[in-house]
C-alpha cells in the first residue's frame, strides 16, 4: 500500500530531490515511476534530481538511461542533466560516454558552468588516476 500519492509535479520533485540529497536512487527512480503511474509528466527538475542520485550512488548506467528516458519524455536535458551525466560516467570509468556528453551538449550550445567544470574536472583527474584515456 502507498503512503502517499503523487498530486503535482512540484511535490514529487521535493521527494525525488529529497532521495538525491540522501543517496537513495532506488528510491528516486520509484517515485519517479509513481508519477507516470500518476499520470503526471516528470519535468527537467525531477529527472536531474533523479539522476543525481543515480550519479552519487555511482549507479552510472542508471543515470545514462534517466538521461535517455528524459529526451524520450521530450524534457531537453540542460547543464545539470548533462553534467550529472558526466559525473556519472567518469565515476564508473565511462570516459569515451563522459566524452560524448560533453559533445552532445556542446552541440546543444549550452555554456558550461561551474557544475560542469567540476564534472569534466573530476573525470580527467579519474582518467589520470587509472591510466585511461579520456
Amino acid at each position: 500500500m502507498r503512503s502517499w500519492s503523487p498530486t503535482s509535479s512540484p511535490t514529487c520533485n521535493s521527494g525525488v530531490s529529497a532521495c538525491e540529497k540522501g543517496e537513495q536512487w532506488q528510491q528516486a527512480l520509484a517515485l519517479l515511476n509513481e508519477i507516470w503511474d500518476a499520470r503526471l509528466e516528470p519535468d527537467v527538475i525531477s529527472y536531474n534530481a533523479g539522476i543525481s542520485a543515480c550519479e552519487k550512488s555511482k549507479q552510472w548506467q542508471q543515470a545514462l538511461a534517466l538521461l535517455s528516458e528524459m529526451r524520450e519524455a521530450n524534457q531537453d536535458p540542460d547543464v545539470i542533466s548533462y553534467s550529472a551525466g558526466i559525473s556519472a560516467s567518469a565515476g564508473g570509468e565511462q570516459w569515451q560516454r563522459a566524452l560524448a556528453l560533453f559533445g552532445e551538449m556542446r552541440e546543444a550550445k549550452l555554456k558550461a558552468n561551474v557544475i560542469y567544470a567540476t564534472a569534466l574536472v573530476s573525470a580527467r583527474a579519474r582518467r589520470g588516476s587509472s591510466g585511461s584515456g579520456l
